[in-house]
């Protein structure tokens, strides 16, 4: 058995480690950083871009500062809805273990820096669409999503955009490349994130968010839409091979993932359950990368 100061000792967390903790929460690092890997991987696809680290890294951590700083905006906006949902009830503002004004001045500092460092090691044309996509996903996407279930195809906007910052890091141009990039992850948001509206459907109309295509919830109609999207990605995968960009393997690999959304949406259509859109989830976090890593195989 163990001892009442022994209880109280493992009770207390050490500070420093629970602030770097809660800085994590605050930026969503596992988001960030798949957000960051899609303009990591669309950097590496420009033309007469070859990998070499410090630039790489230049980039991951620029994209980091900036990603965090758009989602420490959101949790601060929002940290009374957060507080009354079960998934985000444990977040450092809505816990209360972050103030506002220190989750504010982090926002700011790290947004400002991120941009600043997209300017001056690549280019100030990647760094005014990052200080654009930051703007739009922290203050119109954010509050609109207790508007209107549009708010997902505004927030797709700032979603998409890594891909398309990546190429202009790249190319210092708004080139067709980094616009079938943008449009891959652009319509991939959708049955992705209603997948994950419709399993967290009771938290988020607890809150009053209003994500899914239906106002009746999760029913048929969004079951549909989901479909749709994934559908619209067949001929988009095929693009990126259409302009050169990549080859027969990237295709083949491409497709089947596209095959693979496709037969996940139409399980979700004809199961209607939690249990399905799970799947569509799951299954649409590893559709990004494996298609990422496939558009890149090419030239690696």
């Amino acid at each position: 058995m163990t001892t009442v100061n022994e209880q109280e000792g493992a009770a207390r967390v050490n500070p420093v480690k629970q602030k770097l903790k809660d800085y994590g929460q605050l930026m969503k690092f596992t988001l960030s950083f798949t957000v960051v890997f899609s303009s990591v991987v669309c950097y590496l696809l420009a033309p007469n871009i070859s990998f070499y680290w410090p630039s790489v890294l230049f980039l991951f951590a620029a994209g980091m500062l900036i990603t965090g700083s758009a989602n420490a905006i959101n949790q601060v906006v929002e940290k009374d809805t957060d507080a009354m949902m079960k998934r985000t009830a444990t977040r450092p503002v809505a816990a209360g273990r972050m103030s506002v004004d220190e989750g504010w001045t982090f926002a700011l500092i790290a947004g400002a820096v991120g941009v600043i460092m997209m300017g001056y090691y690549f280019n100030w044309l990647s760094a005014g669409i990052s200080a654009f996509s930051l703007f739009l996903y922290a203050f119109v996407y954010t509050p609109l999503k207790k508007k209107h279930s549009i708010a997902v195809l505004v927030g797709g906007i700032p979603g998409a955009l890594p891909c398309l910052i990546g190429w202009v890091a790249g190319t210092d141009e708004l080139s067709i490349g980094g616009w079938i990039l943008f449009a891959i992850q652009f319509f991939w948001q959708f049955p992705h994130f209603w997948a994950i509206a419709w399993v967290a459907y009771n938290d988020y109309a607890r809150a009053g968010f209003k994500l899914l295509p239906d106002k009746g919830g999760p029913t048929k109609y969004a079951a549909v839409q989901a479909l749709l999207y994934s559908v619209i990605l067949v001929p988009l995968g095929m693009l990126p091979w259409a302009w050169n960009m990549t080859g027969w393997i990237s295709l083949i690999i491409v497709a089947l993932a596209n095959l693979f959304m496709i037969a996940q949406c139409v399980r979700l259509y004809r199961d209607m359950d939690v249990k399905a859109a799970r799947r569509v989830m799951f299954s649409s976090y590893i559709y990004l990368p494996v298609v990422l890593i496939a558009l890149l195989g090419d030239k690696l």
